[in-house]
């Protein structure tokens, strides 16, 4: 196994990043070898996710690990066949290191795939879970968090600040519920 570079946005390669891929069709010992590195990058790099563009691998693959009870889970030619709820919320990519936006996405949805044996696999997925097989799954068809954001990009150092202010915003909202609750 071997790290592999992750392409940046603003350094050379970037183009992977708007690129949409091919569906694997050949699995074989070089996609094994080249999901073990996907997933040892993501770990080195602290990532819950990683999608091959992101290596500079054009294929329709991605790796994620959120729920770490469940492991390391391989993502092969992706399908999303079914889609519910929705939510707002910050979303972080390793191919734009420290910055955070908040994107709409599903809460709930289902998910067909492939194995590194090609055996196909059904998944349903909710809250988190569900927003990074979007996030990695934008990534194969060429789509970057950014392209989705509501509102600015927020550095990671101002991340944890901004959800205070939010935090306080609703205790004041639940405060403010509490007083119109007792004048009753």
């Amino acid at each position: 196994m071997a790290l592999r570079n992750i392409v940046k946005i603003g350094e050379p390669g970037e183009s992977a990043l708007n690129s949409s891929t091919r569906e694997v069709k050949r699995f074989d010992d070089r996609l094994k070898i080249l999901a073990e590195d996907m997933i040892e990058t993501m770990h080195a790099e602290g990532g819950i996710g990683l999608a091959g563009p992101q290596v500079g691998i054009l294929k329709r693959i991605f790796v994620m690990n959120v729920i770490p009870e469940e492991g390391d889970i391989i993502v092969i030619n992706p399908e999303i066949v079914e889609k519910d709820g929705e939510s707002v919320a910050y979303e972080g990519c390793l191919s734009l290191p420290q910055m955070y936006g908040q994107v709409k996405r599903s809460t709930n949805l289902k998910l067909k795939y492939q194995d590194l044996n090609g055996e196909f696999h059904e998944m349903e997925a909710e809250g988190l879970k569900a927003r990074c097989i979007q996030h990695e799954y934008d990534h194969l068809d060429g789509i970057m968090f950014t392209e989705k954001l509501i509102g600015q990009l927020v550095h990671e150092s101002q991340l944890s600040q901004e959800e205070d202010n939010n935090n306080d915003d609703n205790n004041q909202t639940e405060k403010k519920d509490d007083l119109i609750a007792e004048e009753e």
